[in-house]
């Protein structure tokens, strides 16, 4: 049952600071956002919802010249910051300041170690702890537009209302289990400010299809991503309304080498033929003599042989025994696809890191060095060092 808890507006500087003279001190801040970037390549905050056991406030940052005092508090080490699926607030927080608030808590992350599903999203959280059930209708509202309604805040409001007593009911039961710890590894990743940085250089890494182009094509593709990237970043404009995944793919392959050849591809939109045609063009003919030597590591999907795929099944076959001991999905240990980059011998897999490391990583790297076979006993399956 909920206890009383404040509920605060927050549109002026005298009631920004007052919130955070009662922030200060806290041992956690359960945070979420309300932006919107439909028009835009960086995601524009219009909402910031901050909640403890005692207060819940949201601040309307459109209506405040800063939110800098109640940033110093949020990025403030002693204070962990409790988040679901905390990728697109990070990358806010990330724009705002060119670093992310630590220490972090993922209720999406840490929720599987206790039996939840993978990715489970908030309302389900809600549902399955607090046997609460959250309406969608705000989902796509139209944060911007001022005034905000009352159900808009109301929605806003409960997103970290309930994340406050969902992070204590997992934190409570992930420690009764020893699990608390096997967390410090995903969070940590999770704090990487590098997964926020969009390098030009590495968006051509993220087109669909990219690991289907070889040689010139992949070296012209390479080229107009990282042009397309960088002027979206300039322009503040999202990276589809210049080039579409689709349509990078298809000059890359057809390479137009006038003007007329490159309107003429699918999808391409007139307007920017016309404001950067020549520009284009002159990206395709200079990137199209790089030889495939030049371009950079990529990671193309291997085709794996019958018995290669067999010895994934094994692998696959402990990672389920040891989920089942566990009470974990078995994608928390290992996903079929870690198990074919462990067979083709690939570097910085997850399964060889951190807590997963521990509890299944090295038994099957020892399955793979036959350190360790595998055997049946009374139908049951058994991991034994030779």
């Amino acid at each position: 049952m909920l206890h009383y808890m404040e509920k605060l507006y927050i549109d002026s500087p005298d009631k920004l600071t007052n919130l955070c003279q009662q922030l200060r001190g806290s041992k956690w801040l359960a945070l979420d956002t309300e932006f919107m970037r439909e028009k835009t390549y960086y995601p524009r905050l219009c909402l910031l919802q901050v909640g403890t056991p005692d207060i819940t406030a949201c601040i309307d940052t459109q209506s405040l010249p800063d939110i800098d005092p109640l940033l110093d508090i949020i990025y403030d080490p002693s204070i962990t910051k409790v988040f679901h699926a905390a990728g697109q607030d990070l990358e806010i927080f990330y724009h705002l300041k060119g670093s992310l608030p630590e220490p972090l808590f993922d209720t999406q992350v840490a929720a599987p170690l206790l039996g939840f599903p993978e990715q489970a999203g908030y309302a389900r959280l809600v549902d399955d702890i607090l046997g609460i059930h959250l309406g969608k209708a705000h989902t796509r509202a139209d944060w911007s537009h001022r005034p905000l309604t009352e159900a808009q805040l109301k929605y806003a409001a409960d997103d970290v209302i309930y994340l406050c007593q969902i992070y204590e009911h997992l934190r409570d039961e992930l420690d009764k289990r020893g699990r608390l710890k096997w967390l410090q590894n995903d969070f940590t990743e999770l704090s990487d400010p590098s997964r926020h940085e969009n390098l030009p250089e590495k968006a051509w890494r993220r087109v669909k299809a990219a690991n289907k182009l070889r040689g010139a094509s992949l070296a012209v593709l390479q080229a107009l991503a990282k042009w397309r990237e960088k002027t979206a970043q300039d322009v503040d404009m999202p990276r589809g309304w210049l080039l579409k995944d689709d349509v990078l793919v298809d000059i890359a392959r057809q390479q137009p080498a006038k003007r007329d050849e490159l309107a003429r591809i699918r999808g391409l939109h007139e307007r920017i033929v016309k404001k950067y045609g020549e520009q284009l063009l002159g990206l395709i003919k200079d990137s199209s003599v790089h030889t495939p030597e030049a371009l950079p590591d990529f990671i193309r999907s291997s085709k794996l042989s019958v018995a290669q795929e067999g010895l994934v099944d094994l692998l696959n076959a402990v990672v389920h025994l040891r989920a089942s001991e566990l009470e974990l999905n078995p994608a928390q240990l290992a996903s079929r696809k870690h198990l074919q980059r462990m067979i083709l011998g690939q570097d910085n897999l997850e399964v060889m890191q951190g807590w997963r490391k521990d509890l299944v990583g090295v038994e099957l790297q020892s399955i793979l060095n036959s350190e360790k076979y595998i055997y049946i006993e009374n139908g049951k399956l058994r991991v034994q060092t030779e």
